[in-house]
C-alpha cells in the first residue's frame, strides 16, 4: 500500500496521509442497501454505541466468507475499497462463470489465481481445512504418492492460461507455523477470526479432532480441525499509518467527535464536576457506568467457549 501525503496548501490537507487503491465500481449484483436505523441508539433513542452515527450512505459488498466454491479456480480481477470495513477485497472470477467477492490477501495482485478445497497447495489466498480430510471419492494408487497427485491437481488450464503453482508447497496437510486468516469456529458457518486488515494468525498444533491457533490478539485457543482457512495475511497492512486530516472526514465516516468524561457534568459521568480543571476526584479511572476504567477483564464468565482457550488474549 503506497502512502500519499498531501501538501499542506491549506489547513485541512496538512496533516493527511491516504492510500491510493485501485479504484473500480462494484458489481450490481454483489451489492446491497442497508437502512441503519437508530445510528447508535436503541428503541427508546439511548446512546447505545458512542461515538458512531451519521456517515456517507453505504452499499454492502457481499464477501464470500464460506469459501464453498470447492476446486474451481478463480481469478483475481479487482483490487477494490471496501467502505464498510478496513481490508481491501478482490473480484474473484471463477472458471464456471461465477463472480464473488473475497477479502483481498496480502501480495495479492490482479491476475492471480486461487482455489479452495480439500486437496489444494498451500498458496497464499487458498482456502483448505486445517488438516487433511480423507475424500474417499478420490482414488490415490499405492505408486502416485499423495504429493504428486495434489501437484498434478494444482496445474490445470482455465481460459487459455497455465496456471503453474510447482514453486508453492504441494501438501494436502497444512502443516504448522502456516500463516493464516478467515478462520471457520462452526464448519461451513464460514470465516469469524482473522478478518481484519493486517490481521493474521498462525497455525501451531495438531492433536485430536481440534487444531491449536495463536490468534492476533495473542490468545490461544482450540478450533475443530475440519474447520477451513485461507492462506496468508489479510492485506492493507499499513491501516494504521493512514491519517484522514480533519475531523470532517471523520464523519464521512461515522465517527461522531469523543468527549472526555472530566469535561462532563456529574450526572452524564463519574470524572464530571468540579470547579474548573479538577480531577477525577476517584482512586482509578471508571467507565460512565462506574465500573473500573483500567485493567478489568470484561469477558463473561463460564462462557461456553472457556474450555477451548488455552491462554487469554494479551489485554
Amino acid at each position: 500500500m503506497a502512502i500519499h501525503l498531501y501538501k499542506t496548501s491549506t489547513p485541512s490537507t496538512r496533516k493527511g496521509a491516504v492510500d491510493r487503491q485501485v479504484k473500480s465500481n462494484p458489481r450490481n449484483n454483489l451489492i446491497y442497501g442497508q437502512h441503519r436505523c437508530g445510528k447508535g441508539h436503541n428503541a427508546r433513542g439511548i446512546i447505545t454505541a458512542w461515538h458512531r452515527g451519521g456517515g456517507h450512505k453505504l452499499l454492502y459488498r457481499k464477501i464470500d466468507f464460506r469459501r464453498n466454491d470447492k476446486d474451481i479456480h478463480g481469478k483475481i480481477v479487482t483490487i477494490e475499497y471496501d467502505p464498510n470495513r478496513n481490508a481491501y477485497i478482490c473480484l474473484i472470477h471463477y472458471g464456471g462463470g461465477e463472480k464473488r467477492y473475497i477479502l483481498h490477501p496480502r501480495g495479492a495482485l490482479i491476475g492471480d489465481t486461487i482455489v479452495s478445497g480439500t486437496i489444494v497447495p498451500i498458496k497464499m489466498g487458498n482456502a483448505l481445512p486445517l488438516s487433511a480430510i480423507e475424500d474417499p471419492s478420490v482414488q490415490i494408487s499405492s505408486s502416485t504418492s499423495r504429493k504428486s497427485y495434489a501437484l498434478e491437481e494444482a496445474c490445470t488450464v482455465w481460459e487459455g492460461v497455465l496456471i503453474d503453482q510447482k514453486e508453492e508447497s504441494t501438501s494436502i496437510d497444512m502443516p504448522l507455523g502456516t500463516t493464516i486468516h478467515n478462520i471457520d469456529i462452526i464448519l461451513g458457518k464460514g470465516g469469524q477470526l482473522a478478518r481484519a486488515a493486517g490481521a493474521v494468525a498462525k497455525l501451531i498444533g495438531k492433536e485430536g479432532k481440534s487444531a491449536t491457533l495463536k490468534l492476533p490478539s495473542g490468545e490461544v485457543r482450540l478450533i475443530p480441525k475440519n474447520c477451513s482457512a485461507t492462506v496468508g495475511q489479510v492485506g492493507n497492512v499499513g491501516v494504521n499509518q493512514k491519517s484522514l486530516g480533519r475531523a470532517g472526514s471523520k464523519r464521512w465516516v461515522g465517527t461522531r467527535p469523543v468527549v472526555r468524561g472530566v469535561v462532563m457534568n456529574p450526572v452524564d459521568h463519574p470524572h464530571g464536576g468540579g470547579e474548573g480543571r479538577a480531577p477525577i476526584g476517584r482512586k482509578k479511572p471508571s467507565t460512565p457506568w462506574g465500573y473500573p476504567a483500567l485493567g478489568r477483564r470484561s469477558r463473561k464468565r463460564n462462557k461456553y467457549s472457556d474450555s477451548m482457550i488455552l491462554r487469554r488474549r494479551i489485554k
